[in-house]
């Protein structure tokens, strides 16, 4: 049975794919959880996220720039990128104790992405969640 980790783990899949430009991964998404054997009440769960990100895919692009310091937006990995965006959409729009969020957001990272990029995802994302403070 998927847990809400899984559903964010596919989440940041979603993501990923619609960085690397394909715009109508929403069209696919529920045969891409299916398949990752997303069901029920985590399908939903990852639906929120999903669309919450896609909808609000502005401000929250703006908000990890801000935080970036000295680094490039568009340099960033699209796993990266891709786990940015879950986690300060979950900081900014959910209700979750932002040190859950960041763990969830390294864990992924942790999974996906390069050796270095833990320790960049949780200092950009606590940066986000101070400022929200």
């Amino acid at each position: 049975m998927a847990t809400r980790h899984h559903a964010r783990m596919a989440v940041v899949s979603l993501l990923y794919a619609y960085d690397l430009g394909n715009q109508g991964i929403a069209e696919y998404s529920d045969e891409i959880l299916e398949d990752k054997k997303i069901r029920n009440k985590q399908k939903e769960f990852a639906m929120t996220l999903f669309r919450g990100v896609m909808d609000n895919l502005e401000s929250i692009d703006s908000s990890i720039v801000t935080h970036l310091k000295e680094w490039d937006f568009d340099r960033l990995g699209s796993i990266e990128r891709a786990t940015l965006r879950l986690g300060a959409y979950e900081i900014l729009y959910g209700d979750l104790d932002s040190a859950v969020v960041i763990n969830e957001a390294i864990e992924i990272t942790k999974a996906f992405a390069a050796e270095q990029s833990p320790k960049f995802i949780n200092g950009v994302l606590d940066a986000i969640a101070k400022d929200k403070s």
